[in-house]
């Protein structure tokens, strides 16, 4: 969005909640899947304590813990019903009974393109749902979960790579009312430096863009229909994205184009910061104690969150520590994809764990039929050059660990786990991860080169026994599966 510095994508109505409110330039999620993130947003718990952990859609069927709560739920009870709630849009986490809206619209209930994509669908449910709370005189917890700009060339490819013809007006891709389309020349885009720089790249980031512009129309339109209940100078609004886009190392990746987030918060207060921008280290986990905070509703008892309220960053800007940092932990997307990290990031530093190292980084089905996939695929394949500045081996393998100076090097090029120079921060950031583990209850937090033990002798005090790999000869990775035979698109 312009408010980010984007030079392309039009965001008028993004741009200005952004002016209006506080913009977060240091935001990031805990995990980079659809489903785990909004679990996130609605438990305050990291993928692993939630348990969910992939999506939840589909034959695999991922769905939190049965003892997690989430915020309608939790809403509902602390305030014996006063607050209503309400999610408009992709809701796409489970189970039912766990997240449980007052009011919901969702792809439950319609197809997710007129629920996620259709702008003048939610406006219409939105106005709906804030005549019921201003009927009922309720304070209001309302989602809107857009589905641009997700993928969906895999399923529905007549409609583009993003859906980005559907409901434009174009011949059989019907119209949405509310939305004008802009189109964008994908000759005058410029790639950014961690995507390959080809054709190929420009025209998925033009259809992208496309649809990011329907939903930042659709913001407009939510904000104004705030307005018309009078509504608008009573509300907190908050914006946000699940995860990074769609593309090698944003969505599923912990690198940092798969987890930092945009994160607008406007106060109606007038003593709170506006037009302002914060460098607080900022993860989604805060959204949870957020919300109940705003709504002066304290968390059920024995709740165990990571996140702390953004409230107070709204009145002033915090003093920065040493010891600021976000977390993240991943575990799988699709139920295939066994490829569980952990993160720690600061201001400065980062480090990924990667517990399944010896195992190659999987792809999921949407990136994988993607044109731009296909293309470094196909060149690697054809050993054809291509401009990225990454090769598909090094996605593909990775190291047990990684450390990066974010600030030296943007794009997570160098790894500095080898070098002594950097073996007091190696050490202090592996202490902070495994005592977030710890304190998250992660049931990974022994792995890959132990074994957990948390029950009988060891209940009162877990450990971490080894597996005796610091014994073992490993042979030489092989580059290929067992498999023979290859189908490629």
């Amino acid at each position: 969005m312009g408010a980010y510095l984007n030079k392309y994508c039009q965001t008028p109505n993004l741009d200005a909640l952004a002016k209006q409110g506080l913009l977060f330039n240091n935001a990031f999620s805990s995990v980079s899947s659809c489903s785990p993130s909004r679990a996130q947003l609605l438990t305050g718990q990291a993928s692993h304590a939630s348990g969910m952990y992939g999506l939840h859609q589909g034959v695999h069927n991922f769905n939190v813990l049965p003892e997690i709560n989430s915020l309608p739920n939790v809403l509902r009870e602390q305030s014996n019903g006063r607050v209503l709630s309400g999610i408009i849009g992709k809701k796409h986490v489970g189970s039912a009974a766990n997240f449980r809206f007052d009011y919901e619209q969702t792809e439950e209930q319609h197809s997710i393109n007129q629920i996620g994509r259709n702008i003048t669908n939610i406006k219409h449910y939105a106005r709906e749902f804030l005549a019921q709370a201003k009927r009922e005189q309720r304070p209001f917890f309302l989602l809107v979960g857009f589905h641009d700009p997700h993928r969906c060339g895999h399923i529905t490819p007549q409609f583009g790579e993003f859906c980005e013809r559907w409901g434009s007006g174009e011949l059989g891709m019907g119209s949405i009312p509310d939305w004008k389309p802009i189109y964008y020349d994908w000759r005058n885009l410029q790639v950014p430096a961690w995507l390959p720089d080809t054709d190929i790249v420009r025209q998925e980031l033009a259809a992208q863009y496309m649809t990011i512009s329907r939903l930042d129309q659709g913001v407009g339109l939510l904000l104004r229909e705030l307005q018309s209940a009078g509504l608008a100078e009573s509300t907190l609004v908050i914006y946000t994205s699940d995860n990074g886009p769609p593309f090698p190392g944003g969505r599923t990746n912990l690198y940092e184009h798969g987890i930092r987030s945009p994160l607008i918060i406007s106060s109606p207060k007038s003593t709170d910061r506006h037009h302002e921008t914060s460098a607080a280290m900022t993860s989604l986990l805060d959204i949870y104690p957020s919300v109940l905070d705003a709504l002066q509703l304290p968390p059920p008892n024995a709740t165990r969150i990571s996140g702390k309220s953004l409230l107070p960053v709204l009145q002033a800007e915090p003093a920065p520590q040493e010891q600021d940092a976000v977390y993240g932990s991943q575990n799988y997307h699709e139920v295939t994809m066994t490829y569980p990290m952990r993160m720690v990031r600061n201001r400065r530093y980062k480090l990924i764990h990667n517990l399944n190292y010896w195992s190659d980084f999987p792809i999921d089905q949407d990136f994988y039929t993607s044109p731009t996939f296909q293309q470094i695929l196909n060149a690697t394949i054809n050993k054809q050059a291509l401009p990225w500045y990454r090769t598909l081996l090094q996605y593909y393998q990775r190291p047990e660990w990684e450390l990066y100076d974010i600030k030296a090097d943007a794009l997570e090029r160098v790894n500095l786990v080898d070098k002594s120079k950097y073996k007091d921060t190696l050490k202090q950031l592996r202490q902070q991860l495994f005592k977030w583990q710890v304190d998250t209850a992660d049931p990974w937090r022994c792995a890959p080169h132990a074994v957990l033990q948390s029950q009988g002798v060891f209940k009162d005090a877990p450990v971490c026994l080894t597996l005796g790999h610091e014994a073992l000869q490993r042979p030489k990775r092989k580059v290929l599966t067992q498999y023979e035979a290859y189908e490629l698109i």
